[in-house]
């Protein structure tokens, strides 16, 4: 099961089941009735396809049998929510893949549930209109490595990892997953600005290795072990190939997304918040991964379009 079949859940769920694999979709609004109505339209580089899959509203209308799988692809905030009822209703060994952003849901779900597999998502994707995903490479959509929670490699990650690679990802088995996961949460930490200035904003790659410098220096006081930039670019190499996908300008990541789609919401205080967290926990001063958190979340409240800041505008905001 896909909970959450936005972006990244839409364009894994597709390929498992164009692989032939049996999913079932968990979205809410007007994208489940889209998907209800239309079956989900996956579009990438190398065409478009619609796949008529079952889609529910919640976890609780899913009949759970022993070898399902539960694959949560929402944001962080919403993880709680999600657990809760899936506690409910899946025999408790469920293997739960958190197919998402950020270092926290791995944690909230190991309090749960005993099997979690944390997930390096490498996915460039978009979702903007109800019903529709797009991936935006070809011919591998994307790399999705998994290990055991908080560590190791067992048949489970290998049997997921296989599956995966049948389905046209990248996918490794790592003992280290959390190490990975940490440093796409350093990549992560540009979604805030990059939602607020727009991704091709002048300065942007000058606040963007702000954000990087101060979590960088948490994460070392607070003894984190991470993915070292150089092992993370022998693992992106040749993995990803972006093209062009008619109708679908390749637009921002998820937090653009969400403010261009007017959803309210936004991941930030599970990805510079996390920086924000550490920084307090251990007495490292973090004041633009901060700012860029509050000026983000006010953005989705106020439905704030993206590009609204300039990143100089931001740079004098900062006390």
């Amino acid at each position: 099961m896909i909970v959450g079949a936005g972006a990244v859940g839409g364009v894994v769920g597709g390929r498992l089941a164009a692989a032939g694999q049996d999913v079932v979709l968990v979205a809410r609004g007007a994208h489940l009735d889209a998907l209800r109505r239309d079956g989900l339209a996956l579009h990438s580089p190398e065409g478009r396809q619609t796949l008529r899959l079952p889609a529910v509203g919640a976890v609780t209308e899913h009949e759970w049998c022993p070898g399902d799988v539960a694959v949560l692809a929402v944001k962080g905030m919403d993880t709680p929510d999600v657990l809760r009822p899936l506690a409910t209703v899946a025999p408790p060994e469920t293997p739960v893949l958190c197919l998402q952003n950020g270092v926290a849901n791995e944690c909230a779900a190991l309090r749960v549930f005993p099997n979690v597999y944390g997930v390096w998502v490498i996915l460039p994707a978009t979702h903007l209109a109800p019903g529709v995903v797009v991936a935006h490479s070809a011919p591998t959509p994307g790399g999705l490595d998994l290990g055991r929670v908080p560590g190791g490699v067992d048949d489970t990650a290998k049997a997921l990892a296989a599956g995966l690679r049948e389905a046209g990802f990248a996918s490794e088995a790592r003992a280290d997953i959390m190490r990975w996961k940490y440093a796409k949460l350093l990549t992560n930490l540009g979604n805030a600005i990059q939602a607020l200035c727009g991704p091709d904003a002048e300065g942007i790659d000058t606040v963007d290795a702000l954000l990087r410098t101060e979590a960088a220096d948490v994460l070392r006081v607070a003894g984190i072990d991470v993915a070292t930039e150089a092992e993370e670019a022998e693992r992106r190499k040749g993995l990803l190939a972006i093209k062009p996908v008619e109708g679908t300008p390749r637009g921002g990541g998820s937090s653009w997304q969400s403010l261009a789609r007017g959803t309210g919401t936004v991941e930030a205080d599970y990805l510079n918040g996390e920086i924000v967290l550490l920084g307090r926990l251990h007495g490292v001063a973090t004041p633009a991964n901060e700012l860029v958190r509050q000026l983000v979340n006010r953005a989705a409240r106020e439905g704030t379009r993206p590009g609204a800041l300039t990143p100089t505008q931001f740079l004098s905001l900062l006390p």
